[in-house]
């Protein structure tokens, strides 16, 4: 049997306004439920309340009573005052008063610890819950809430419970109010439906005959549709459109959608120009990099827009001659250096496309290649310094130096303290390199830092001796044991110390220390980072320069470091040793003077110590 599209239109409104009116009814009696439960539970959580409140005060009373019979009278008289059955059961789930219950049929009560509410009211402080209850069987609804034992005893809950009566009653009766308006509705809307009906057809029966009229000229449309009623009618004229419309629709879809997968996945930043200069589109990497929407770029002139004279020249000069080219800008705010090339697309009118510019954020790079240059002249002049000094006094012999043993003696240990310290820089380079490549495998055996500590002291101590150095230690006793490369970690706090040493005056004094490393918020020592402190009292690192104290060859004062010996390098031994095992370093002005190294090592695992050690104490 085959419908009209009137009566499609009728049964189908018909059907979606009995769907939408049940489903409106469903909510609104869900709703209404919902809400009495919450005023119900906000009526509860009152009554609990203030039942909490009158044991409180049953515990701050001088002579507190807290036997059965008064535990009862005082349930009884609160279930009354507040019209809710109160219950108190103990922490074992023992009933001890229920105000709706006799006294003699107390001790015959089911022991409660099973109960939602209980168990909730126990594990979180308070809770809730809605069932028959099993000594009234009445829908009910409970609240719990935990109580302190009296004289800081076991704890209790008090229970207070309310039936659900009233709100069924009322629920029964807005169901039938509101099944009886929806039957009226649904009468109202029968007739509206035949309406409407009627009134869409008629047109639609024209638009029919009228596709029909042009597909003998242009049948385009194709739709796939087994109605006999006039919307089929229509469907069959216009069905060669579709097709055509469909595949058009689908290629430009396609186009559009990998023109916009590419330019969302680059890296670098991509714009189009027009032949005026005005920006048709960027992508989100060019937003990036400059700080802009794609909105606000659009239709604007690139001059306006960015405000950048090198791009702003490069840009003209590509709209005059229309040729690619390649230039490379530094953003003022951000110091970012981009590497631009521009290429014509061939457009010449407005809105096409013009000029393509590819943006290279080469910072990286160019910063790369700022620290290879510098690398390069600092071992450079590392390396020309002994061996200078190697050539002269090698010509010195020479010359005659020889012949005089004296003389000779003298020049001879020079050039091998020189041709030690070129050994030392090759093989702090070559200890670097292997660490940075990660040759070097840290072990992760578990480690005392205090025992660490002490062997180092005990290697150090003749060194400081020499210049009249008190060392201290301040060592927390209860630091449990890291996973570490003791040998390297070693290796770590040996520098720190040497340097301590090396740049404290005669007399000074050297403080190694360990505590739990502070939270970043609180004071509260955090369990998974310990700190390990040098601090001196030397002439310290100005602030300008603590940023690269780390960095290869890097020296505050020159001439004074080299004249103290060393490498340049300790540190940054330190720091590729620390951050290979996960840890940080930095430093610190320990006032009044001096400097204050801290290695944050993170705890992998192990025991706690004994704290069998002094926190402080002079080595």
């Amino acid at each position: 049997m085959s419908w009209s599209i009137r009566w499609k239109v009728a049964i189908g409104t018909l059907v979606a306004v009995a769907c939408g009116l049940l489903i409106a009814g469903w909510m609104t009696i869900r709703s209404l439920e919902q809400r009495h439960l919450t005023q119900f539970s906000e009526t509860l959580e009152s009554k609990a309340k203030l039942v909490e409140y009158v044991f409180q005060e049953l515990d701050h009373s001088p002579t507190p009573s807290v036997t059965p019979s008064r535990l009862q009278d005082i349930a009884r008289d609160l279930g009354t005052r507040s019209s809710a059955r109160i219950t108190l059961i103990a922490s074992d789930g023992t009933v001890l008063a229920d105000s709706a219950v006799r006294d003699v049929d107390i001790p015959t009560l089911d022991n409660h610890i099973s109960r939602p509410e209980v168990t909730q009211a126990l594990a979180t402080g308070h809770g809730q819950d809605v069932r028959a209850s099993r000594t009234t069987g009445e829908r009910t609804m409970y609240h719990a809430r935990l109580l302190r034992g009296l004289h800081d005893g076991a704890p209790w809950v008090a229970r207070v419970a309310l039936p659900l009566a009233q709100v069924d009653r009322a629920s029964d009766e807005f169901k039938h109010q509101l099944f009886l308006a929806i039957g009226v509705a649904f009468l109202l809307a029968v007739t509206l439906s035949i309406g409407l009906a009627h009134s869409i057809t008629k047109p639609l029966s024209e638009i029919a005959a009228a596709a029909q009229a042009l597909s003998t000229g242009n049948s385009t449309l194709r739709i796939k549709t087994t109605a006999q009623d006039e919307v089929g009618l229509l469907a069959s004229t216009l069905n060669q459109m579709a097709d055509q419309l469909h595949t058009k629709i689908e290629e430009l879809s396609e186009d559009r959608a990998q023109l916009l997968a590419v330019l969302t996945s680059m890296v670098e930043g991509v714009m189009v120009l027009d032949a005026r200069g005005h920006v048709l589109q960027i992508n989100p990497a060019l937003e990036r990099m400059f700080g802009i929407s794609r909105v606000e770029a659009r239709g604007r002139p690139c001059a306006d827009l960015f405000r950048h004279q090198g791009l702003n020249s490069l840009v003209a000069m590509i709209l005059r001659a229309r040729t690619p080219h390649e230039d490379e800008i530094v953003l003022p705010l951000s110091g970012r250096h981009l590497q631009i090339e521009a290429s014509p697309a061939g457009g010449e009118r407005d809105n096409e496309a013009c000029i393509v510019l590819v943006f290279h954020d080469v910072t990286d790079l160019r910063r790369l290649e700022k620290i290879r240059k510098d690398f390069v002249a600092n071992v450079s002049h590392e390396l020309r310094t002994p061996l200078t000094s190697i050539k002269g006094y090698v010509e010195a012999l020479l010359d005659g130096g020889k012949d005089d043993p004296a003389v000779a003696g003298r020049f001879l240990d020079i050039i091998l303290k020189q041709s030690d310290r070129l050994n030392l820089i090759i093989e702090d380079l070559l200890e670097l390199s292997k660490i940075e490549s990660g040759q070097i495998s840290l072990k992760e055996d578990p480690l005392d830092v205090r025992a660490l500590v002490d062997r180092t002291l005990s290697t150090i101590k003749p060194i400081a001796d020499r210049k009249g150095h008190r060392l201290v230690t301040a060592l927390d006793p209860s630091l449990p044991l890291i996973a570490g490369d003791d040998d390297r970690l070693g290796q770590v706090l040996t520098n720190l110390l040497d340097n301590a040493i090396k740049y404290t005056p005669e007399g000074g004094t050297i403080t190694v220390g360990t505590a739990s490393a502070p939270s970043a918020d609180t004071a509260t020592p955090l369990p998974n980072a310990i700190d390990l402190i040098v601090s001196d009292t030397g002439i310290g690192i100005p602030e300008r320069d603590r940023p690269r104290i780390f960095e290869r060859f890097y020296r505050v004062d020159k001439a004074r470091s080299r004249n103290l010996g060393g490498t340049g390098l300790g540190l940054a031994i330190v720091k590729h040793l620390v951050e290979g095992h996960g840890g940080q370093v930095w430093v610190e002005a320990n006032y009044p003077q001096g400097s204050r190294f801290v290695v944050r090592l993170p705890i992998k695992g192990g025991r706690r110590l004994p704290a069998q050690w002094n926190q402080d104490s002079t080595v």
